[in-house]
Protein backbone atom coordinates (compact mmCIF):
# COMPACT_ATOMS: atom_id res chain seq x y z
CA UNK A 1 0.00 0.00 0.00
CA UNK A 2 2.73 2.47 0.96
CA UNK A 3 4.97 1.73 -2.04
CA UNK A 4 2.25 2.17 -4.64
CA UNK A 5 0.86 5.19 -2.77
CA UNK A 6 4.29 6.82 -2.94
CA UNK A 7 4.54 6.09 -6.67
CA UNK A 8 1.06 7.48 -7.40
CA UNK A 9 1.68 10.52 -5.20
CA UNK A 10 4.94 11.11 -7.02
CA UNK A 11 3.13 11.07 -10.35
CA UNK A 12 0.44 13.42 -9.04
CA UNK A 13 2.92 15.83 -7.49
CA UNK A 14 5.05 15.86 -10.62
CA UNK A 15 2.04 16.51 -12.82
CA UNK A 16 0.92 19.46 -10.71
CA UNK A 17 4.44 20.91 -10.52
CA UNK A 18 4.89 20.56 -14.27
CA UNK A 19 1.66 22.48 -14.85
CA UNK A 20 2.52 25.21 -12.34
CA UNK A 21 6.02 25.72 -13.73
CA UNK A 22 4.79 25.66 -17.33
CA UNK A 23 3.86 29.35 -17.18
CA UNK A 24 0.70 28.75 -15.12
CA UNK A 25 1.79 29.57 -11.59
CA UNK A 26 -0.66 29.35 -8.70
CA UNK A 27 -2.85 32.28 -9.77
CA UNK A 28 -3.18 34.25 -13.00
CA UNK A 29 -4.75 37.63 -13.73
CA UNK A 30 -6.16 38.35 -17.20
CA UNK A 31 -8.38 40.83 -18.93
CA UNK A 32 -12.00 39.65 -19.31
CA UNK A 33 -12.29 37.27 -22.25
CA UNK A 34 -8.59 36.48 -22.57
CA UNK A 35 -8.91 32.95 -21.22
CA UNK A 36 -11.46 32.10 -23.93
CA UNK A 37 -9.67 34.01 -26.71
CA UNK A 38 -5.99 34.81 -25.96
CA UNK A 39 -5.64 37.60 -28.52
CA UNK A 40 -4.12 41.08 -28.39
CA UNK A 41 -7.55 42.75 -28.10
CA UNK A 42 -7.91 41.11 -24.67
CA UNK A 43 -4.84 42.74 -23.19
CA UNK A 44 -4.89 44.81 -19.99
CA UNK A 45 -2.99 47.74 -18.45
CA UNK A 46 -0.04 47.10 -16.11
CA UNK A 47 -0.85 46.51 -12.41
CA UNK A 48 -1.97 49.54 -10.42
CA UNK A 49 -0.42 50.64 -7.12
CA UNK A 50 -2.83 48.65 -4.95
CA UNK A 51 -2.15 45.48 -6.89
CA UNK A 52 1.61 46.07 -6.87
CA UNK A 53 1.60 46.54 -3.10
CA UNK A 54 -0.20 43.24 -2.68
CA UNK A 55 2.10 41.41 -5.11
CA UNK A 56 5.14 42.59 -3.16
CA UNK A 57 3.94 41.19 0.18
CA UNK A 58 5.41 38.12 1.87
CA UNK A 59 2.52 35.82 0.99
CA UNK A 60 3.50 36.16 -2.69
CA UNK A 61 6.65 34.21 -3.47
CA UNK A 62 7.08 35.54 -7.01
CA UNK A 63 5.14 37.26 -9.77
CA UNK A 64 5.72 38.45 -13.32
CA UNK A 65 3.89 40.27 -16.10
CA UNK A 66 3.87 38.73 -19.57
CA UNK A 67 2.81 39.23 -23.14
CA UNK A 68 1.41 35.91 -24.32
CA UNK A 69 -0.16 35.63 -27.76
CA UNK A 70 -0.42 33.23 -30.71
CA UNK A 71 2.15 33.77 -33.46
CA UNK A 72 3.96 32.16 -36.36
CA UNK A 73 7.71 31.53 -36.42
CA UNK A 74 9.57 31.31 -39.74
CA UNK A 75 13.03 29.94 -40.31
CA UNK A 76 14.91 29.69 -43.59
CA UNK A 77 13.17 26.39 -44.35
CA UNK A 78 10.00 25.92 -42.28
CA UNK A 79 7.16 27.73 -40.53
CA UNK A 80 5.22 26.75 -37.41
CA UNK A 81 2.43 28.14 -35.29
CA UNK A 82 3.64 28.84 -31.76
CA UNK A 83 2.81 30.81 -28.62
CA UNK A 84 4.83 34.01 -28.25
CA UNK A 85 5.73 34.75 -24.64
CA UNK A 86 7.25 38.11 -23.77
CA UNK A 87 8.82 37.85 -20.32
CA UNK A 88 10.65 39.79 -17.64
CA UNK A 89 13.75 37.54 -17.46
CA UNK A 90 14.68 38.30 -13.86
CA UNK A 91 11.16 37.81 -12.48
CA UNK A 92 10.68 34.47 -14.23
CA UNK A 93 13.41 32.91 -12.08
CA UNK A 94 11.66 30.68 -9.55
CA UNK A 95 8.29 31.35 -11.16
CA UNK A 96 8.48 29.23 -14.31
CA UNK A 97 10.69 26.59 -15.88
CA UNK A 98 12.31 28.76 -18.54
CA UNK A 99 14.93 30.45 -16.34
CA UNK A 100 16.62 27.10 -15.63
CA UNK A 101 15.80 25.29 -18.88
CA UNK A 102 18.31 26.88 -21.28
CA UNK A 103 20.87 24.19 -22.12
CA UNK A 104 22.54 25.78 -25.12
CA UNK A 105 23.44 29.42 -25.61
CA UNK A 106 22.21 31.86 -22.97
CA UNK A 107 19.14 33.12 -21.16
CA UNK A 108 17.72 36.59 -21.92
CA UNK A 109 19.86 39.29 -20.30
CA UNK A 110 17.08 41.77 -19.56
CA UNK A 111 13.79 43.28 -20.67
CA UNK A 112 15.48 44.93 -23.68
CA UNK A 113 17.31 41.84 -24.92
CA UNK A 114 16.67 41.44 -28.66
CA UNK A 115 17.30 37.69 -28.78
CA UNK A 116 14.85 34.80 -28.89
CA UNK A 117 14.85 31.43 -27.08
CA UNK A 118 13.47 28.32 -28.80
CA UNK A 119 12.75 24.80 -27.63
CA UNK A 120 15.09 22.09 -28.88
CA UNK A 121 12.34 20.18 -30.70
CA UNK A 122 11.04 23.36 -32.31
CA UNK A 123 14.54 24.24 -33.52
CA UNK A 124 14.87 20.76 -35.02
CA UNK A 125 11.52 21.00 -36.82
CA UNK A 126 12.34 24.46 -38.16
CA UNK A 127 15.81 23.20 -39.15
CA UNK A 128 17.46 26.11 -37.39
CA UNK A 129 20.01 26.40 -34.61
CA UNK A 130 21.79 28.72 -32.20
CA UNK A 131 22.94 31.96 -33.88
CA UNK A 132 20.55 31.66 -36.83
CA UNK A 133 17.97 34.33 -37.69
CA UNK A 134 14.23 33.65 -37.49
CA UNK A 135 11.18 35.83 -38.19
CA UNK A 136 8.32 36.15 -35.72
CA UNK A 137 4.87 37.19 -36.98
CA UNK A 138 1.69 38.05 -35.08
CA UNK A 139 -1.30 40.39 -35.13
CA UNK A 140 -0.71 43.87 -33.73
CA UNK A 141 -3.01 46.26 -31.89
CA UNK A 142 -4.68 47.56 -35.07
CA UNK A 143 -5.26 44.02 -36.40
CA UNK A 144 -2.44 44.19 -38.93
CA UNK A 145 0.42 41.77 -39.41
CA UNK A 146 3.47 42.63 -37.32
CA UNK A 147 6.77 40.88 -37.88
CA UNK A 148 10.31 41.14 -36.62
CA UNK A 149 13.56 39.25 -37.08
CA UNK A 150 15.33 37.72 -34.09
CA UNK A 151 18.64 35.98 -33.54
CA UNK A 152 18.41 32.65 -31.72
CA UNK A 153 20.42 33.20 -28.53
CA UNK A 154 19.26 30.18 -26.51
CA UNK A 155 17.86 26.68 -26.82
CA UNK A 156 15.82 25.28 -23.94
CA UNK A 157 14.84 21.75 -23.01
CA UNK A 158 11.62 20.93 -21.17
CA UNK A 159 10.28 17.82 -19.50
CA UNK A 160 7.67 17.44 -22.25
CA UNK A 161 8.22 17.67 -25.98
CA UNK A 162 4.97 19.62 -26.45
CA UNK A 163 6.39 22.45 -24.33
CA UNK A 164 9.50 22.64 -26.51
CA UNK A 165 7.40 22.98 -29.67
CA UNK A 166 4.76 25.36 -28.29
CA UNK A 167 6.57 28.28 -26.67
CA UNK A 168 9.17 30.82 -27.81
CA UNK A 169 10.49 33.49 -25.45
CA UNK A 170 11.49 37.08 -26.07
CA UNK A 171 11.72 40.07 -23.74
CA UNK A 172 8.42 41.67 -22.75
CA UNK A 173 9.32 45.21 -23.85
CA UNK A 174 10.43 44.02 -27.30
CA UNK A 175 7.13 42.14 -27.69
CA UNK A 176 5.17 45.26 -26.69
CA UNK A 177 7.02 47.42 -29.21
CA UNK A 178 6.65 44.85 -31.97
CA UNK A 179 2.88 44.56 -31.44
CA UNK A 180 2.20 48.22 -30.66
CA UNK A 181 0.77 47.39 -27.24
CA UNK A 182 2.28 50.30 -25.32
CA UNK A 183 2.45 49.27 -21.66
CA UNK A 184 -0.35 46.73 -21.95
CA UNK A 185 0.24 43.11 -20.97
CA UNK A 186 -1.55 39.80 -21.46
CA UNK A 187 -1.30 38.31 -17.98
CA UNK A 188 0.15 38.44 -14.50
CA UNK A 189 1.34 35.10 -13.09
CA UNK A 190 1.56 34.75 -9.31
CA UNK A 191 3.32 32.13 -7.22
CA UNK A 192 2.12 31.84 -3.63
CA UNK A 193 4.07 30.59 -0.62
CA UNK A 194 1.61 27.67 -0.32
CA UNK A 195 -0.43 26.35 -3.22
CA UNK A 196 -2.86 24.60 -0.87
CA UNK A 197 -3.89 27.86 0.81
CA UNK A 198 -4.84 30.18 -2.03
CA UNK A 199 -8.33 31.30 -1.00
CA UNK A 200 -7.28 34.30 1.06
CA UNK A 201 -4.75 35.53 -1.50
CA UNK A 202 -7.27 34.98 -4.29
CA UNK A 203 -9.85 37.19 -2.56
CA UNK A 204 -7.28 39.94 -1.99
CA UNK A 205 -6.19 39.88 -5.64
CA UNK A 206 -9.79 40.04 -6.84
CA UNK A 207 -10.41 43.03 -4.57
CA UNK A 208 -7.24 44.77 -5.85
CA UNK A 209 -8.09 44.07 -9.52
CA UNK A 210 -11.91 44.07 -9.68
CA UNK A 211 -12.04 44.67 -13.44
CA UNK A 212 -9.84 41.68 -14.29
CA UNK A 213 -10.33 37.91 -14.18
CA UNK A 214 -8.37 36.27 -11.34
CA UNK A 215 -8.17 32.46 -11.51
CA UNK A 216 -6.33 29.69 -9.69
CA UNK A 217 -4.37 26.93 -11.39
CA UNK A 218 -7.28 24.54 -10.78
CA UNK A 219 -9.54 26.80 -12.85
CA UNK A 220 -6.94 27.37 -15.52
CA UNK A 221 -6.14 23.67 -15.98
CA UNK A 222 -9.31 21.75 -14.95
CA UNK A 223 -8.11 18.58 -16.68
CA UNK A 224 -5.35 18.20 -14.09
CA UNK A 225 -7.92 18.38 -11.28
CA UNK A 226 -9.93 15.61 -12.94
CA UNK A 227 -6.82 13.45 -13.33
CA UNK A 228 -5.90 13.99 -9.67
CA UNK A 229 -9.39 12.83 -8.69
CA UNK A 230 -8.93 9.72 -10.84
CA UNK A 231 -5.60 8.99 -9.14
CA UNK A 232 -7.23 9.36 -5.72
CA UNK A 233 -9.94 6.91 -6.77
CA UNK A 234 -7.31 4.44 -7.98
CA UNK A 235 -5.56 4.62 -4.61
CA UNK A 236 -8.84 3.85 -2.85
CA UNK A 237 -9.43 0.82 -5.09
CA UNK A 238 -5.86 -0.35 -4.41
CA UNK A 239 -6.41 -0.05 -0.66
CA UNK A 240 -9.57 -2.18 -0.95
CA UNK A 241 -7.77 -4.86 -2.98
CA UNK A 242 -4.93 -5.06 -0.46
CA UNK A 243 -7.38 -5.21 2.44
CA UNK A 244 -9.35 -8.07 0.88
CA UNK A 245 -6.14 -10.06 0.39
CA UNK A 246 -5.08 -9.27 3.96
CA UNK A 247 -8.50 -10.15 5.38
CA UNK A 248 -8.52 -13.61 3.78
CA UNK A 249 -5.05 -14.36 5.12
CA UNK A 250 -5.87 -13.05 8.59
CA UNK A 251 -9.20 -14.87 8.91
CA UNK A 252 -7.67 -18.11 7.64
CA UNK A 253 -4.79 -17.85 10.15
CA UNK A 254 -7.12 -17.18 13.07
CA UNK A 255 -9.57 -19.95 12.11
CA UNK A 256 -6.74 -22.47 11.92
CA UNK A 257 -5.39 -21.28 15.28
CA UNK A 258 -8.84 -21.63 16.85
CA UNK A 259 -9.37 -25.06 15.30
CA UNK A 260 -6.07 -26.31 16.75
CA UNK A 261 -6.96 -24.91 20.19
CA UNK A 262 -10.55 -26.12 20.38
CA UNK A 263 -9.96 -28.17 23.54
CA UNK A 264 -8.06 -25.29 25.17
CA UNK A 265 -10.95 -22.88 24.51
CA UNK A 266 -13.46 -25.48 25.80
CA UNK A 267 -11.42 -25.88 28.99
CA UNK A 268 -11.37 -22.11 29.54
CA UNK A 269 -15.15 -22.04 29.14
CA UNK A 270 -15.60 -24.94 31.58
CA UNK A 271 -13.51 -23.03 34.13
CA UNK A 272 -15.85 -20.05 33.82
CA UNK A 273 -14.31 -17.88 31.10
CA UNK A 274 -17.07 -15.76 29.60
CA UNK A 275 -17.68 -15.69 25.80
CA UNK A 276 -16.85 -11.97 25.60
CA UNK A 277 -13.46 -12.68 27.15
CA UNK A 278 -12.80 -15.31 24.50
CA UNK A 279 -13.75 -12.78 21.83
CA UNK A 280 -11.38 -10.28 23.44
CA UNK A 281 -8.56 -12.84 23.51
CA UNK A 282 -8.96 -13.65 19.80
CA UNK A 283 -9.11 -9.95 18.89
CA UNK A 284 -5.98 -9.30 20.96
CA UNK A 285 -4.15 -12.07 19.08
CA UNK A 286 -5.40 -10.55 15.82
CA UNK A 287 -4.14 -7.12 16.88
CA UNK A 288 -0.76 -8.64 17.73
CA UNK A 289 -0.54 -10.22 14.24
CA UNK A 290 -1.59 -6.94 12.64
CA UNK A 291 1.04 -4.95 14.52
CA UNK A 292 3.78 -7.37 13.49
CA UNK A 293 2.61 -7.13 9.86
CA UNK A 294 2.42 -3.33 10.04
CA UNK A 295 5.94 -3.09 11.42
CA UNK A 296 7.34 -5.26 8.63
CA UNK A 297 5.22 -3.51 5.98
CA UNK A 298 6.24 -0.01 7.06
CA UNK A 299 9.91 -1.00 7.11
CA UNK A 300 9.62 -2.50 3.63
CA UNK A 301 7.80 0.61 2.39
CA UNK A 302 10.52 2.83 3.84
CA UNK A 303 13.22 0.63 2.25
CA UNK A 304 11.46 0.89 -1.12
CA UNK A 305 11.41 4.69 -0.87
CA UNK A 306 15.09 4.80 0.01
CA UNK A 307 15.91 2.52 -2.92
CA UNK A 308 13.95 4.72 -5.36
CA UNK A 309 14.91 8.10 -3.83
CA UNK A 310 16.85 9.05 -6.97
CA UNK A 311 13.75 8.54 -9.11
CA UNK A 312 12.37 5.91 -11.46
CA UNK A 313 13.37 6.08 -15.12
CA UNK A 314 10.54 5.35 -17.58
CA UNK A 315 12.23 6.87 -20.61
CA UNK A 316 11.27 3.92 -22.78
CA UNK A 317 7.63 4.92 -22.25
CA UNK A 318 8.31 8.65 -22.66
CA UNK A 319 5.75 9.21 -25.41
CA UNK A 320 2.92 7.66 -23.44
CA UNK A 321 3.85 9.50 -20.26
CA UNK A 322 3.96 12.80 -22.13
CA UNK A 323 0.38 12.32 -23.31
CA UNK A 324 -0.62 12.22 -19.63
CA UNK A 325 1.37 15.37 -18.86
CA UNK A 326 4.19 13.50 -17.14
CA UNK A 327 7.91 13.35 -17.67
CA UNK A 328 9.75 10.05 -17.99
CA UNK A 329 11.42 10.40 -14.58
CA UNK A 330 9.25 10.00 -11.48
CA UNK A 331 10.22 10.62 -7.86
CA UNK A 332 8.05 8.70 -5.35
CA UNK A 333 6.49 10.88 -2.65
CA UNK A 334 4.98 9.46 0.53
CA UNK A 335 2.78 11.79 2.56
CA UNK A 336 2.07 11.49 6.28
CA UNK A 337 -1.65 11.20 5.52
CA UNK A 338 -1.03 8.10 3.38
CA UNK A 339 1.00 6.46 6.16
CA UNK A 340 -1.70 7.19 8.76
CA UNK A 341 -4.54 6.14 6.45
CA UNK A 342 -2.90 2.85 5.48
CA UNK A 343 -2.02 1.87 9.06
CA UNK A 344 -5.38 2.87 10.53
CA UNK A 345 -7.26 1.03 7.77
CA UNK A 346 -5.25 -2.14 8.30
CA UNK A 347 -5.81 -2.16 12.06
CA UNK A 348 -9.49 -1.13 11.99
CA UNK A 349 -10.61 -3.34 9.11
CA UNK A 350 -8.34 -6.18 10.28
CA UNK A 351 -10.05 -6.24 13.66
CA UNK A 352 -13.44 -6.14 11.98
CA UNK A 353 -12.44 -9.12 9.82
CA UNK A 354 -11.30 -10.93 13.01
CA UNK A 355 -14.75 -10.70 14.57
CA UNK A 356 -15.98 -13.78 12.67
CA UNK A 357 -13.26 -16.17 14.00
CA UNK A 358 -13.71 -14.70 17.48
CA UNK A 359 -17.47 -15.22 17.28
CA UNK A 360 -16.93 -18.82 16.16
CA UNK A 361 -14.64 -19.47 19.13
CA UNK A 362 -17.12 -17.97 21.62
CA UNK A 363 -19.92 -20.26 20.37
CA UNK A 364 -18.16 -23.51 21.27
CA UNK A 365 -20.02 -25.77 23.72
CA UNK A 366 -17.53 -26.56 26.54
CA UNK A 367 -18.26 -30.34 26.76
CA UNK A 368 -18.09 -30.85 22.98
CA UNK A 369 -14.93 -28.72 22.69
CA UNK A 370 -13.10 -30.60 25.47
CA UNK A 371 -13.97 -34.05 24.09
CA UNK A 372 -13.12 -33.05 20.51
CA UNK A 373 -10.09 -34.99 19.26
CA UNK A 374 -9.63 -33.51 15.78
Amino acid sequence: MLSLSAFIRGMMEQQVNNVILELVGHIQIHAPGYFDAPVINHSMPPPNDNLLNLLNKEEVKAYATRVRLPAVLNSERESMGITLVGIEPEKEQGLSFIADAVTEGRYLNGINDKGIILGRKLAERLETRLGKRVVLMSQNKVNELAERGFRVVGIFEAKMESTETQFVFISRSIAQKMLGMGDNISEIAVLSQNRNQLDQLLQKLRAAAPEQEVQTWQQLVPLIVVMLTVFEGFLLIWYIVVFIAMAFGLVNTLLMAIFERTREIGLFQALGMKPRWIVGQILFESLFLLLIGLTIGNLMGWATLMFTADGLDFSQYAAGYEMAGLSSFIYPVLSLSDIVTANVLVIALGLIASLYPAWRAARYVPVEAITRTC
